[in-house]
């Protein structure tokens, strides 16, 4: 495991004990699943960020001249960027992905802080404390609400940044009362109290995704549901419904003094293609690309495609 500046979190040591002993099971294809896990988990780090234990994963080469942050959604965990890892890795470029406070392997916060802002002192101190400079950031659907808050305080550390799945989120009354009641509601009582994958798995496929996910990562993106705090649903819910953050959104992309790449999937329900593409028009800011036959899971649904894009939107800003 790489060095440590905090203990693991009890989330951390309970799932790696869990890997372990599928590691040693007779059911094979568990064996070889966990094996991998395992081998991930040799780069996780914890560090104590605003007195909260966070899980970080650091991996490629240390000297590489590349680095990227990669930021999860909401209700994810760091697992979902795994393929993207793999590739970036591979492209000798180092990635850091964390989970933020409540999520993952990342600590809950006793005193139930889960709102934007807090997210983004928690990214501003984990890159102060690992020293990045000129870094790029990856983030999708959630993540980059906090991506943008904190590059709007933290001008000329970022050289570029790639947003998927994220663009203007309509909202009026109706809108705001509905999805800050019935969201929380299928994730806290619903989808969260389930033990087998099976029915979030076609949930997602009805809902949010447009191609299958291979069973692994059915099972990684099912363990993100009992991995998040309840209370980090309904705050962040709150939040992104607010009239506040959903008509800050064109002034956060406009603060923003780094290079800015917006994917989004033809079929995503969710953050639409035409709300992101409006976004760019309206602030002039980035570059828009539509992925067809994609919905709202991008990482899972087509990870080579998001690893291809990110590698892309490096190389550009490094021709510059």
């Amino acid at each position: 495991m790489a060095q440590q500046a905090s203990l693991p979190t009890s989330k951390f040591t309970t799932y790696r004990q869990e890997q372990l002993t599928l590691q040693a099971s007779q059911d094979v294809a568990a064996a070889k699943r966990a094996t991998y896990e395992l081998s991930l988990m040799e780069k996780s780090c914890f560090i104590e960020l605003n007195g909260i234990v966070h899980h970080y994963h650091d991996s490629g080469p240390r000297d590489a001249k590349e680095t990227v942050v990669l930021i999860h959604g909401w209700d994810c965990w760091w697992m979902w960027w795994h393929h993207v890892v793999n590739y970036l890795n591979n492209k000798g470029v180092r990635t850091i992905s964390y989970d933020m406070r409540g999520h993952g392997w990342s600590d809950n916060d006793p005193k139930n802080h889960y709102h934007i802002d807090f997210f983004a002192h928690d990214l501003r101190e984990l890159v102060s404390k690992l020293g990045l400079k000129g870094f790029h950031i990856a983030a999708f659907s959630f993540g980059p609400f906090v991506a943008l808050d904190y590059a709007r305080s933290n001008p000329g550390l970022i050289r570029s940044m790639t947003f998927f799945n994220f663009g203007m989120l309509p909202n009026n009354a109706v809108i705001k009362a509905v999805s800050s009641s019935i969201i929380p509601f299928v994730f806290n009582n619903m989808l969260r109290k389930l033990t087998w994958w099976f029915p979030a798995y076609v949930y997602a496929r009805l809902v949010l995704a447009k191609n299958p996910v291979p069973h692994h990562d059915i099972l990684i993106a099912f363990r993100s549901l009992g991995l998040c705090a309840p209370d980090a649903i309904e705050q962040t819910t709150l939040q992104i419904t607010s009239y506040e953050v959903t008509g800050s959104v064109p002034d956060m992309v406009r603060a923003v003094d780094a290079s800015l790449l917006f994917v989004a999937g033809a079929g995503d329900a969710i953050m639409t293609c035409k709300n992101t593409k409006k976004l760019v028009e309206l602030t002039g800011k980035g570059r828009y690309v539509e992925i067809p036959k994609c919905g709202h899971l991008i990482t899972v649904e087509l990870p080579d495609t998001a690893s291809e894009l990110i590698m892309g939107h490096l190389a550009a800003v490094a021709g510059h």
